[in-house]
């Protein structure tokens, strides 16, 4: 599988089809492979690429705390566009993937033709609502260190399932990429001006608010609540998802910006 040397941490990506480019994160403590119902029906007409952030699954675990962070994750993002030789692409994920997509918007607009946000929040304003998410994940880090893999065993679908070699980059994943510095993100929704789509599935608690804040902020944003579906919504309808998300995708503009030759 094909990897990309990011400063010594190599990033396991790997790539469905042609056409626009289509970039899907994960999310915390999941994998690319939670996308892997949703392969055969993306990859037709766009280019797929699918990812592994650091710390996770077949991507390397740096033993570096500083090589764990929103700013890195985003350059990740970036260095992804140009091994597949896009100037611009479809940014999505879910949940911490879907947070990081809107970050990857916030630092590079112009590489961004779209964003597809599922299940995702978008940051907090107030500082004590920031601190609370973030004693959170440390005390999620602080668990993987303890428990190990055994944590993901009681967790959601996409979680549960995952293949990760030891969970020491988890652990210093939560730290470093869960927690959030700032409200920079929740800020530039209104900033945001390519076509949006909002997917949370109905039985997701924790982010229907959120995801109501993200479509009425976003300009021109569209938002899909899928029926009896949780946090891990492509998995739990998967169908349903697929629904959501292609009419989506077919209907953007087609005038993405042409990939170039990657010079070797």
């Amino acid at each position: 599988m094909p990897k990309i040397d990011r400063d010594g941490v190599k990033i396991h990506y790997e790539v469905h089809g042609s056409g626009p480019l289509l970039l899907l994160t994960h999310g915390y403590s999941s994998t690319s492979a939670m996308w892997q119902g949703q392969i055969e029906a993306l990859s037709k007409h766009h280019k797929l690429l699918l990812w592994d952030m650091r710390g996770h699954g077949q991507s390397d675990y740096p033993e570096d705390p500083a090589a764990y962070s929103e700013a890195l994750t985003v350059a990740d993002m970036a260095a992804l566009l140009d091994e597949a030789g896009a100037q611009s692409a479809i940014i999505g994920g879910l949940s911490l993937g879907g947070y990081m997509s809107l970050a990857f918007y916030r630092a590079h607009p112009e590489r961004v033709s779209a964003l597809l946000i599922i299940d995702t929040g978008p940051g907090f304003k107030k500082d004590d609502a920031r601190e609370t998410w973030n004693r959170r994940a440390h005390d999620t880090g602080d668990r993987f260190e303890r428990e190990g893999l055994e944590v993901l065993k009681s967790a959601s679908r996409e979680r549960s399932t995952v293949s990760h070699r030891d969970a020491s980059g988890l652990a210093r994943a939560a730290r470093g990429m869960l927690t959030q510095r700032d409200a920079r993100v929740i800020e530039s929704l209104p900033n945001i001006r390519v076509p949006s789509l909002v997917v949370v599935g109905a039985d997701d608690a924790p982010f229907l608010a959120a995801s109501d804040y993200m479509a009425a902020k976003i300009p021109g944003a569209k938002k899909v609540v899928i029926p009896a579906a949780g946090h891990a919504v492509n998995i739990d309808q998967p169908q349903a998802f697929l629904d959501a998300v292609l009419p989506f995708l077919d209907g953007l503009p087609r005038s993405v910006a042409p990939e170039r030759l990657v010079r070797s």
